[in-house]
């Protein structure tokens, strides 16, 4: 009902601080409690008496718009079971006065005029029920290990509640159970304070490893490290602490903001090196660009010679002088290495082909050659050497007649003949040692003393067989034997010599 409907309307009886009626103490007023309101307080059905109003004006009779007369909800209706538990703890009289049974004594808790003793004190006794309902209710929170924000709040609250002396029912319990409710509450705040500690300690120790991590990257040597993985592992590694910061614990401004300050130098120092490697390394990817520009210069300048020799020396110093040179880039090396290697395929082909018309023109010669290798081979063994010296040299003089053979022949055709050369040197050196004076020497000499050694040993066995001394006898002929042995191994030496 608007203001303005309430003014149109009769006033209605409206109780004073005890309860009772102003004008009549009609039995249908709403009833009032010292500590409720009127929207807890249920009402009669029936509507109130309405007084007269002073006579209003045309005009405001004609602008006052019409209003339903207000309704009034009756109180619910109580059980027989709860009435028989609200009279343990207290007590309702004719004129709808409440008390409460509190440690022995009896406190007054409001008044419900005009409704029977059983309605007015199921009415308080509705209001304890309420309080109750909010406790079982934190008590399945509790139990449940449900969040404990607030919850000490709450039994505060309800603490105060109760504490206004409004409502009848078991209080002390009611206290009880929210004392033990408040111990519950603190166990499971630390419960959540410790829980919470660990989670944070994890996620503090998590972002230490991060930071470590990228203070160890920055920490590597710009020479050694591998900037493409590195800087991949750095960029994962910012990724993953802007999502900790998003969505992890907070793990305190200071801790926060020395990490932080940790983590952007070790990201600073890393971005510094990595720029100042990369400005070097253009640097010595220019010198080095300039380096083998100016050999793949030479190069190209040698591809058209003709002089093969020359040109192949110079080949060669340059291929030494590039691999000395430092590397560019790998995408510009290998650009410089495909020109470099181009410029010798070019000359190198122009030289192949020459040699090959080379070879068609020593065709013929490799035939001349073949034969006399063939001669050269026939003179195998060598039983006369004069003979065979002589035969090699006519071999010899035509060899070099013949001219060049094809390249690829000319090793087999010089080892063919170089196998007679060697065989007939071989020969030469076995006569001169068998010729050589100062070996004949030593023969004649070694001759000497065993033949006078074998002389002296015939006496000794001839004193010792006139003597019958065996022992002597043995010993004798066992070193005339050993001497006759050595005299025929030289005697036929010395025939070889001769």
């Amino acid at each position: 009902m608007t203001d303005s409907q309430k003014s149109d309307e009769t006033a209605a009886a409206i109780p004073d601080e005890t309860g009772v009626a102003n004008d009549d103490k009609d039995a249908n007023a709403i009833p009032e409690t010292g500590n409720t309101t009127e929207s807890e307080a249920p009402a009669s059905p029936v509507a109130p008496r309405p007084t007269p109003p002073a006579a209003p004006s045309p005009a405001a009779l004609a602008a006052r718009p019409k209003a339903p007369a207000a309704v009034v909800p009756a109180a619910p209706a109580v059980s027989a079971a709860a009435l028989a538990e609200a009279a343990k703890w207290g007590r309702a009289e004719g004129d709808g006065h409440v008390f409460l049974s509190l440690d022995g004594e009896e406190i007054p808790v409001g008044q419900y005029p005009g409704v029977s003793p059983d309605e007015a004190l199921g009415y308080f006794a509705r209001k304890f029920d309420d309080v109750i309902a909010q406790v079982v209710l934190l008590e399945h929170r509790v139990s449940s290990k449900a969040p404990a924000t607030d919850m000490q709040k709450t039994v505060t609250h309800l603490r105060e509640q109760l504490a206004e002396r409004n409502m009848v029912g078991d209080i002390r319990g009611a206290e009880a159970r929210l004392d033990t409710l408040s111990a519950q509450v603190v166990e499971l705040e630390k419960s959540e304070k410790a829980a919470h500690e660990a989670v944070r300690a994890s996620e503090l120790a998590a972002r230490e490893a991060i930071v470590a991590e990228a203070e160890s990257i920055a920490g590597q040597d710009p020479a050694q490290i591998q900037w493409k993985t590195s800087s991949a592992r750095m960029n994962e590694l910012f990724e993953t602490w802007k999502a900790a910061q998003k969505s992890g614990v907070r793990l305190g401004r200071s801790n926060e903001d020395a990490l932080w300050k940790r983590f952007r130098s070790a990201r600073t120092v890393f971005d510094r090196h990595r720029r100042a490697y990369f400005s070097q390394l253009d640097s010595t990817n220019s010198a080095a660009k300039a380096a083998k520009e100016a050999l793949i210069a030479e190069a190209e300048a040698l591809s058209s010679s003709t002089d093969w020799g020359f040109a192949a020396g110079e080949y060669r110093r340059l291929m030494d002088q590039w691999k000395a040179s430092p590397r560019a880039s790998r995408k510009d090396d290998d650009a410089l290495w495909a020109r470099f290697r181009a410029a010798q395929d070019v000359f190198f082909s122009h030289r192949q082909a020459a040699n090959e018309q080379i070879d068609q023109e020593y065709t013929a010669n490799l035939a001349v050659k073949e034969q006399l290798v063939a001669e050269a081979q026939a003179l195998l063994p060598i039983n006369d050497l004069n003979a065979a010296k002589k035969a090699l040299q006519s071999i010899r003089d035509r060899w070099e007649e013949a001219g060049k053979v094809p390249r690829a022949d000319m090793g087999r055709i010089e080892a063919g003949l170089r196998k007679v050369e060697d065989a007939v040197r071989e020969a030469e050196e076995e006569k001169w040692r068998r010729s050589n004076p100062e070996t004949k020497a030593r023969t004649n000499s070694a001759l000497s003393q065993l033949e006078a050694a074998i002389a002296g040993l015939k006496e000794d066995l001839d004193k010792a067989e006139k003597a019958g001394d065996q022992r002597r006898i043995k010993s004798a002929k066992e070193a005339l034997d050993a001497r006759q042995a050595w005299l025929d191994q030289i005697q036929r030496s010395a025939s070889d010599l001769a």
